[in-house]
């Protein structure tokens, strides 16, 4: 029986393709591509797409999970590549794509088709991105009527061939990442998705780390009594960024080991690792996601009135348009005119970040007596609000992970079946190995699930550099390499790379 997507065989018989090594390349060659790839990543993270006004600001949660720089050549980022992933998997896992994955042709034919919607993705991404003002354009072509038009008293820009440019750009240095991630998966070190992830948030860590130490030096260089306390206090945002790495690094390494043996070599056995970050963070990058998601419906909503009580004036103030009634649309989210959700619901389970400029005292005096514009929501509620929206997410998120990629108890009891091991001191049979996981994997989705949402709530409201979820991303990353390295003896045959590492 054939796969539900071998009817996109003859379009994937003509997209290119990265040829695999004929034999497992050096490690010295692995160390250049992975390198080239790097450098590629860099140049275009830093070049800003012909048409686009460079914009200026930290990284936030988008740039950072889909290793991204918005208005650069990778505005999109690696964002396509991973949500064609996470779609066709979330089918695969809900049955609504047959395939079965032990098949080389089957196996072969999703990953073609998981490359061909990233490549159409690349394209809706870019138009989307360019069409929501993500960025500001700047008119390339005045001779072809392009240009800043006035139109009762409200700029309008008129410039669509520079918008066609411009989408065209960033499709095609997300097409670039594309297929920097094949070079880098077949010839270079670990993943290349995983790779710009890790090497954008290093860049995020990096650029905070001058201007905090600028910040830093400023201060001492002022000769005041407080000139001391307020360094400190300037470097906060990286003692907590340094914490932050402590704690992920440290559960990753927490896991339970379930003894088990093989049915047929009596003697050899096995253990299989329940980690305490049993799903990783795909948690809080679906919750996190979830959460941009709904500030751009409330960006949308923008200018948008619903009076249910009240007369609706025209030249009234934006929070005020019902003439003292009530307007539902504030009340679901209100945002000012930059685009900033400031009250309502949706600014309840807002994301809360600390600026990386400014004092701490203010902020945590805004965060305890601070209040919304509109309806005096007091801030602190918001915090307590957004940290419990945020781990309820999360565990939501985790437990649909673990059920619709076949990591529950059940479908790892018959997976470890299929391959022969048993729980020592029982019979062989799926049901007992099912049930001895029943007493783990439930339970850790549940506490390691609301543990990255609880952190990555925390981490970005301390200032930690880089943003919450892309420490938890970089760690588990960097984890992830290391046991790589480790697995394939790389320690042991290069001792000059485990001093490095370690």
């Amino acid at each position: 029986m054939g796969s539900s997507l071998d009817f996109l065989k003859p379009i994937l018989h003509f997209l290119p393709e990265v040829s695999p090594p004929r034999s497992p390349p050096p490690l010295k060659e692995k160390l250049m591509w992975t390198g080239i790839a790097l450098a590629i990543f860099f140049i275009m993270y830093n070049v800003v797409a012909a048409g686009v006004a460079p914009l200026a600001g930290n990284a936030d949660f988008l740039q950072v999970v889909t290793a991204s720089k918005i208005g650069s050549l990778i505005t999109v980022g690696i964002g396509p590549i991973v949500l064609a992933s996470i779609f066709l998997q979330l089918f695969a896992g809900a049955k609504i794509i047959q395939v079965d994955m032990s098949d080389p042709e089957q196996k072969r034919t999703f990953q073609g088709a998981q490359k061909l919607l990233a490549i159409l993705l690349c394209f809706f991404e870019a138009a989307v991105f360019i069409a929501f003002a993500r960025v500001t354009l700047i008119p390339l072509f005045p001779g072809l009527g392009e240009g800043i038009a006035i139109v009762d008293g409200v700029q309008t820009l008129n410039a669509p061939y520079t918008m066609i440019l411009v989408i065209l750009q960033v499709a095609l240095g997300s097409l670039i990442l594309l297929y920097l991630d094949e070079v880098v998966s077949k010839y270079g070190i670990g993943s290349g998705i995983s790779l710009f992830i890790a090497a954008g948030v290093s860049m995020a860590v990096v650029g905070g780390s001058f201007l905090l130490f600028g910040q830093a030096a400023d201060a001492l260089a002022s000769g005041s009594a407080e000139a001391l306390p307020n360094a400190v206090l300037a470097l906060l945002p990286l003692f907590f960024t340094a914490v932050v790495f402590m704690v992920v690094a440290y559960a990753e390494g927490v896991k339970v080991e379930i003894p088990l043996a093989f049915d047929r070599a009596r003697g050899l056995g096995s253990r299989f690792p329940i980690k305490f970050l049993y799903v990783s963070n795909i948690p809080v990058i679906l919750a996190a996601a979830l959460l941009l998601n709904m500030q751009f419906f409330a960006i949308s909503l923008q200018n948008q009135h619903l009076c249910l009580t009240g007369t609706y004036m025209k030249d009234a103030p934006s929070y005020d348009k019902c003439n003292g009634g009530f307007d539902l649309v504030p009340a679901i989210a209100f945002v000012d005119s930059g685009n900033q959700l400031r009250d309502g619901l949706f600014y309840l389970i807002s994301p809360i970040y600390r600026p990386l400029t400014g004092n701490y005292g203010v902020y945590f005096g805004q965060l305890i007596n601070g209040v919304t514009p509109i309806y005096g929501i007091p801030e602190y509620v918001h915090v307590i609000a957004y940290i419990i929206f945020m781990m309820v997410l999360c565990v939501i998120f985790g437990q649909f992970w673990v059920e619709t990629t076949n990591m529950g108890a059940k479908d790892v009891a018959e997976q470890l079946d299929k391959s022969g091991l048993q729980i020592p001191g029982h019979r062989r049979d799926p049901r007992i190995v099912e049930s001895v996981l029943s007493r783990y994997i439930p339970y850790i989705v549940v506490l390691g699930s609301a543990f990255v949402g609880l952190l990555a709530a925390l981490a970005d409201m301390t200032g930690a550099l880089g943003t919450g979820t892309g420490i938890l991303l970089t760690v588990g990353i960097l984890y992830r390499m290391y046991q790589d390295l480790e697995n394939q003896k790389m320690f042991d045959n290069y001792s000059g790379l485990g001093g490095l590492i370690s």
